[in-house]
């Protein structure tokens, strides 16, 4: 029978509070996703960073770079012709790499998205013969994939040191 006893609070960051309209509510929680994702590699030791912690060889830099190509090409226009190699960090890539490169690229999507004042508009980058989604669906879409590989890092992070949390 699981105890009942009370546990003290984990220290998790809430959810942000938004009264706004529906771009900056949408705005608020990928942001919100961006920085747990990217605490949870934040500091992680390089060699168990880098490392496999499950069959799938997903690792939490493959992770991290991976959020970094979705932004890019969600928001900046950058074509992905692997996407499956955009799991795995350069091999001279560290930890603070691979987070400076995420947040430099999440800046860069944030002073796009600083623009869109219209959510069913379509995201305003340069992508050739290709039409780009509405800003609605790509901070839906991000929302969805930031939250699916900020649950994947809590996992790896609690398997290397132990670390939970956000």
């Amino acid at each position: 029978m699981p105890s009942t006893a009370r546990r003290g609070p984990r220290g998790d960051t809430p959810p942000p509070r938004t009264g706004g309209d529906e771009t900056e509510t949408l705005r608020a929680f990928l942001d919100y996703l961006r920085a747990s994702v990217a605490a949870k590699v934040e500091g992680a030791p390089e060699r168990q960073a880098r490392a496999a912690a499950v069959p799938s060889g997903t690792n939490l830099l493959g992770l991290l770079n991976h959020l970094t190509f979705v932004e890019r090409s969600m928001f900046l226009g950058d074509d992905v012709t692997d996407w499956q190699a955009t799991f795995h960090a350069a091999p001279a890539d560290g930890v603070a790499d691979v987070v400076a490169r995420y947040r430099e690229t999440v800046e860069r999507a944030n002073a796009l998205l600083d623009g869109c004042t219209d959510p069913g508009a379509p995201v305003p980058r340069p992508r050739p013969g290709r039409p780009a989604p509405s800003v609605r669906w790509a901070l839906t879409h991000m929302i969805e994939e930031t939250g699916r590989h900020a649950g994947h890092a809590d996992i790896l992070r609690e398997l290397i040191d132990g670390a939970t949390g956000r």
